[in-house]
């Protein structure tokens, strides 16, 4: 069954998008939220005739989602993509300005992801415009804060579920099968307070905080040298941030490090854990003065999908048809809200659009990936809700 793609609309509705403002304000101070482009996504969705729901987090941070609802007993299909963006600090082109030059769409969130925010209601406007009626209903989710802690989707999944999920985050038109999950720790050194005269009572918790540094590059180096996972490659992890001392003439009673440790599919955050830890352990039973503490402080579980579920197969036929050629199927190294629509019972794959510059100085999205992804998604839809 063919649809119909109304590419203006398409392209119009990412325009319009690029051009409003939803800096996500845990990430850059003063940044707008979603609130706005959440009241264009509701109304647009609502022009089209579905039930809409705008779901407010805290000021000016919102989700919506709107359902189109099918005729039967079929299977329900949500498509997501998230409303935030990153900051637009340091760019070399207007981020707002949504300029399209050759084939490509310029501005922040281009690609990152309101393209596939446009691309999902240009689907829904395809059945709509056409009288298709799916089976099951097809759910468009436009949510906060993806950027920083999925407060958004991890709201969404208590008010909204599916059999199965598309997180349309940007693949290049590949299908994504897998991606890796993450960890923030913190580890403290202490040491004791002195003037810096004063050597036999200082005790430097910067320097043993550089004891620490060096057997982590050692586990970090070690890490990318484990088997790699076929999709995603090997863990990893960085030295974030370290912050320790007060003035230059006293010895630091105390320095903390925030780490963050990327976690490959079948990774524990126990585990990880434990790897630092047997750092300090092995540390302090080498200096009896030697004092740390460890604790993780926020997490994200990896993401992975098999080859041969129902929502990859029917995904990877829809591709094919509207591409030409069987996609390639990949991971990424990032962490994206599909491990919540996961963890919450939907069977998820993720597929985006072509594009480049993702929070950095100049970032698009090309147009014609736009209205393909839109093609695949409707198609995909067709053949799941049954």
């Amino acid at each position: 069954m063919n649809v119909q793609i109304d590419r203006d609309y398409i392209i119009q509705k990412t325009k319009d998008m690029v051009q409003i403002n939803s800096v996500n304000p845990s990430l850059s101070p003063g940044g707008k939220g979603e609130a706005e482009l959440g009241a264009y996504v509701a109304d647009s969705l609502n022009d089209l005739g579905l039930d809409v729901k705008l779901y407010k987090l805290k000021p000016d941070r919102v989700n919506v989602a709107g359902v189109l609802k099918g005729a039967g007993e079929g299977r329900s299909l949500l498509l997501n993509a998230h409303m935030d963006t990153v900051g637009v600090d340091g760019m070399i082109i207007d981020p707002f300005g949504a300029e399209i030059k050759d084939g490509r769409l310029y501005g922040r969130g281009s690609q990152d992801m309101k393209g596939s925010l446009a691309a999902m209601m240009g689907a829904a406007k395809a059945f709509v415009d056409t009288g298709i009626e799916l089976a099951g209903d097809l759910i468009i989710t436009g949510v906060a804060d993806e950027e920083y802690a999925s407060i958004g989707s991890e709201d969404l999944v208590k008010h909204v579920s599916a059999d199965g999920a598309i997180v349309t985050e940007p693949t290049d038109l590949t299908l994504c099968r897998a991606h890796r999950g993450f960890i923030w720790h913190e580890v403290e050194t202490f040491g004791r307070a002195a003037h810096g005269s004063r050597f036999k009572e200082g005790v430097d918790a910067n320097m043993r905080m550089g004891r620490f540094l060096a057997q982590l590059d050692n586990l970090e180096q070690e890490l990318r040298n484990r088997p790699a996972h076929p999709l995603v490659g090997p863990p990893s992890l960085h030295a974030a941030r370290i912050r320790g001392g007060l003035e230059i003439s006293t010895y630091a009673a105390h320095c903390l490090l925030e780490i963050e440790r990327r976690t490959n599919p079948g990774e524990t955050v126990s585990q990880a854990t434990a790897e630092i830890q047997s750092i300090i352990d092995r540390l302090e039973y080498d200096d009896p003065t030697f004092k740390a503490s460890l604790k993780a402080t926020f997490s994200r579980e990896p993401f992975e999908i098999g080859e041969d579920a129902l929502i990859v197969k029917i995904l990877e036929d829809s591709m094919t048809n509207q591409l030409g050629s069987k996609p390639a199927q990949s991971g990424q190294t990032f962490w994206t809200d599909a491990a919540l629509f996961a963890a919450a019972g939907m069977e998820t794959v993720l597929v985006g659009p072509v594009g480049n510059g993702l929070h950095s100085e100049e970032e698009w999205v090309d147009l014609q990936s736009v209205v393909d992804l839109a093609h695949i998604l409707a198609e995909t839809a067709i053949n799941y809700c049954r």
